[in-house]
């Protein structure tokens, strides 16, 4: 499987790592987490992002986008990632657009797509809930049968770009099947539907999250997203491409970091010396490198088996969270411990990064997780 950047794949980069470094600095977060800013990003940089083509990276040409795949994809939320973007890139277009992309119907695709697509509109997925932990098919959201409809109750937590979003992609119970891939199904809800309900979480890392209150909310049949009592296995593979994408953000995290770290350790001196002089700090230094190095190679392996439609796909997915949880959080410590007393203050941006190192390790799953949905899918 190549591993090495197309002539393309190296523009994109570059274009997105320009676009990020003027239009993103760390300052930005600060200030938006300061000021309590609900919403928690820029529309007008959300705007630009769409006009660069970012948010039609991962479509289809039929429905508006550029047809790319997962390899192009992790090289823009690594940009994002060395800013600390706020931007719901993996919110909106990985997870809410990415449903409707894989399992819509055609008037939802049409429907949603291009505003998607052209950044005027939000989409989130509300699959979370509380206790689940990262259990896809934990759904206490019932959608139970009204004449041809539903009518949904139920609660969900941790909703990624859910707040000021248009429409949600939410699961919910429709069927008594207690298997990993029976009776759940996915509904297209438009938040400004009546008895939807929703609030502004605040997470460490101030990414835009909300709580989703579902009180008597009623759905049609043309809002089931896939097949009804089949949305299992539609969420398992949006939120695989999900992982993948905010792997891609941590590899940009962690480098920048590593890269911030390194040059502080090049200025700072102590006792008459540069500190990057001693040899106990390289030895560190170099440490973080390879653990950096090593999430890369995972990373771009599993965003071309994704691509590729891999039998080993999912391994994959998690071999490169797995990785990249440890090495994010592993390499946002040490940076802060690296800088010192400064590294400690809020005044100093390094710390950022270990908090969004904090939040990424806990999303989509964890180190623990991966490493046994790995050995439950290789058989052990």
């Amino acid at each position: 499987m190549p591993l090495l950047l197309t002539d393309e794949q190296k523009l994109l980069a570059r274009t997105a790592s320009e676009v990020i470094s003027k239009q993103s600095p760390v300052s930005r977060l600060r200030a938006l987490r300061n000021d309590k800013d609900e919403l928690g990003y820029s529309p007008q940089l959300w705007k630009y992002m769409a006009e660069l083509g970012w948010t039609a990276i991962p479509f289809s040409e039929a429905d508006g986008g550029l047809g790319m795949g997962m390899a192009e994809v992790v090289l823009v939320t690594e940009a994002l990632g060395r800013g600390l973007a706020p931007e719901p890139y993996i919110a909106c277009v990985m997870m809410g657009a990415q449903a409707l992309s894989l399992g819509g119907s055609t008037q939802q695709r049409t429907t949603w797509l291009p505003s998607i697509i052209d950044g005027s509109k939000m989409l989130a997925l509300a699959y979370q809930e509380p206790g689940a932990r990262y259990d896809l098919c934990k759904v206490d959201t019932r959608a139970r049968r009204d004449g041809d409809g539903f009518v949904l109750e139920g609660d969900k937590h941790h909703v990624l770009g859910g707040f000021g979003a248009d429409a949600l992609v939410v699961s919910a119970r429709t069927g008594d099947s207690t298997s990993q891939n029976g009776g759940i199904s996915l509904f297209l809800i438009p938040t400004d539907r009546a008895g939807v309900e929703l609030g502004r979480q605040w997470r460490m890392d101030t990414n835009n999250a909300a709580i989703v209150g579902l009180r008597g909310v009623r759905a049609s049949a043309t809002d089931v997203v896939g097949k009804l009592d089949a949305g299992a296995q539609l969420l398992r593979n949006v939120v695989d491409r999900a992982t993948v994408a905010l792997c891609g953000e941590m590899l940009g995290g962690m480098n920048e970091a590593l890269d911030r770290t390194l040059a502080y350790l090049q200025e700072r001196t102590q006792f008459g010396a540069i500190i990057g002089t001693f040899q106990a700090l390289k030895h560190r230094a170099a440490r973080l490198y390879i653990q950096a190095e090593l999430s890369r190679s995972a990373v771009m392996a599993a965003a071309r088996a994704l691509d590729a439609d891999a039998p080993d796909a999912a391994n994959l997915v998690c071999l490169a969270k797995a990785r990249c949880s440890d090495a994010y959080v592993l390499i946002g410590q040490e940076s802060v411990q690296l800088h010192g007393g400064i590294g400690m203050t809020d005044e100093h941006e390094i710390g950022f990064f270990l908090k969004r190192a904090r939040a990424s390790e806990m999303t989509f799953g964890d180190a623990a997780f991966h490493r046994d949905r790995f050995a439950t899918l290789s058989g052990f």
